[in-house]
């Protein structure tokens, strides 16, 4: 009995079927990319002060350019440099007092200005950008800063809490039916997420898009590996991923074009309702259909498939197979199939922890060169564009050396990168980006490599599960990684990445 990478081998394994499919499902890897790297944008920390009354109209007064006010009645900086006094703490004075002079206005009040009591923000920031975040509308500073890391964390959430029931949901109920579902529930909760009111909402909303936009890419991911032949698995699964590469470089130009982050949410989420139009595009995985025992719908799949390849369909097609084995029963997922075996606990194992270092460091560079006080849209381009590169090496040279020296390989490249940014000034920012986008390539490597090992390893019935439970510690390496950027880096740097960036695989 033929099995369906036998009839591939004839009908076509990538013909003008699977181009199609493969292009429609790609942008489904396009669209998740704001979702899952969006923070560096919808909550950028631009420069910022206490608002004072009085300031604005004593400046007006007195003429003073933008750097004199600062001089006049911004505290300076803390112990050590720390920029917290200034961006956290005012002056505790009346500044709409008429004693005030224009030169040197705190000179009558003391004889240095340090001397003076310092209150907190409590009549909110002034903001110096020109567009909007959401750390500007809610005032996500200071004492509330951990509340950007928080969004961050909530959307990585959702994707962990997320993999186990959107994975089942894939292996049990197809496919297709997964990918539809999760695409229209991403959408609309995008669109709540622009017009949230409060931070709250945000919040839940946030959380909400999370527990459906990852298994949206995971169904699409496994439609297409599972729609072509041996030949190209390896091929498709790595340029799907690369979609998502794309998905970065466009972020990048949409989040400058567009300024103010509910406009740029939107942007990012309507396009997203288009992906429905995979119902008329993309059929359901034959492969899953014969583990479910319907030959018939997976017969006429493989049939129209031949069509659409300008092909004639085997004469023997209506014998196909699973090719794992002859199915006599309909196979239904369960979590334990995961650990069933001594392989596939091996397999499991070792797929988590991995999914879980690249996480960590994957997403802390992306959040690290939001963090590094450049040009944060051309910092987010470059870094977005070594992954291309990446992808070109995997193709290179994965088949000569195999999946472990390509994985140890890339990720001591990661960990030494990181390890280097220990020891670069703060002046050298172009220093601290290159070797940024070092690690970056090495840890895309990893990433793209994780991925492609896990679809592997699975058989069909469990495949989707399997990769959806597996990089589920992906999302939990999500949930920390903006602590260990934001907080534990402003006194160790790279430290916290190195922790996770020199590892020593082992898979076959």
């Amino acid at each position: 009995m033929p099995s369906v990478d036998d009839v591939l081998e004839q009908v076509g394994e990538f013909g003008w079927f699977q181009k199609q499919a493969f292009l429609n499902l790609c942008l489904t890897s396009v669209a998740f990319a704001p979702i899952y790297v969006g923070i560096v944008f919808l909550g950028f920390t631009p420069d910022h002060r206490c608002r004072s009354p009085g300031v604005a109209e004593l400046s007006q007064r007195c003429g003073w350019s933008l750097a004199e006010e600062l001089n006049y009645t911004v505290p300076g900086l803390g112990p050590a440099g720390q920029a917290f006094p200034r961006q956290c703490r005012r002056y505790e004075v009346d500044w709409n007092q008429s004693t005030l002079g224009c030169e040197d206005p705190l000179a009558g009040l003391a004889a240095n200005s340090s001397h003076l009591p310092l209150g907190p923000c409590q009549y909110g920031w002034v903001y110096d950008t020109p567009g909007s975040s959401i750390v500007t509308e809610f005032n996500l500073v200071c004492e509330a800063a951990w509340k950007v890391d928080l969004f961050q964390s909530c959307v990585n959430v959702g994707f962990f809490v997320g993999s186990m029931g959107i994975g089942y949901i894939a292996d049990r109920f197809g496919r297709k039916l997964c990918l539809l579902a999760t695409t229209l529930i991403n959408a609309v909760l995008g669109v709540l997420t622009a017009v949230a009111p409060d931070y709250v909402s945000l919040l839940v909303f946030r959380l909400l898009q999370g527990l459906v936009s990852k298994g949206s890419w995971m169904a699409g991911y496994t439609l297409i590996t599972e729609f072509v032949g041996l030949g190209y698995r390896k091929t498709v699964a790595i340029l799907y991923q690369t979609a998502f590469s794309v998905g970065l470089v466009l972020l990048s130009g949409l989040a400058y074009a567009v300024p103010h982050w509910r406009s740029l949410q939107l942007a990012v989420s309507l396009p997203i309702f288009l992906l429905l139009l995979c119902y008329w595009f993309v059929p359901e995985s034959p492969r899953w259909l014969l583990s479910q025992k319907r030959n018939t719908q997976a017969i006429k799949i493989m049939d129209r498939i031949a069509q659409k390849n300008g092909k004639l369909p085997p004469a023997d097609l209506k014998m196909l197979s699973l090719e794992e084995e002859v199915v006599t029963e309909r196979l239904s997922p369960s979590f334990l199939d995961l650990f069933r075996t001594q392989n596939l606990r091996k397999y499991t194992f070792i797929l988590m922890y991995l999914w879980f270092t690249s996480s960590v460091l994957y997403q802390g560079l992306i959040m690290h060169v939001g963090a590094t006080g450049g040009s944060l849209y051309l910092d987010f381009l470059y870094s977005a564009l070594v992954e291309f590169p990446a992808a070109f090496v995997i193709l290179l040279i994965i088949d000569r050396f195999g999946r472990l020296y390509l994985l140890a390989g890339s990720n001591l490249l990661a960990g030494a990168a990181c390890f280097f940014m220990i020891f670069i000034s703060h002046d050298l920012h172009w220093l601290s980006i290159v070797a940024a986008c070092i690690g970056r390539m090495g840890i895309t490597i990893v990433f793209q490599m994780v991925c492609l090992v896990s679809a592997e390893l699975y058989p069909t019935f469990i495949r989707n599960l399997g990769v959806m439970v597996c990089s589920s510690l992906c999302d939990l390496g999500g949930v920390v990684a903006p602590f260990l950027v934001f907080r534990l880096t402003e006194v160790w740097r790279g430290l916290p990445l190195v922790l996770f960036g020199k590892q020593s695989p082992e898979t076959t």
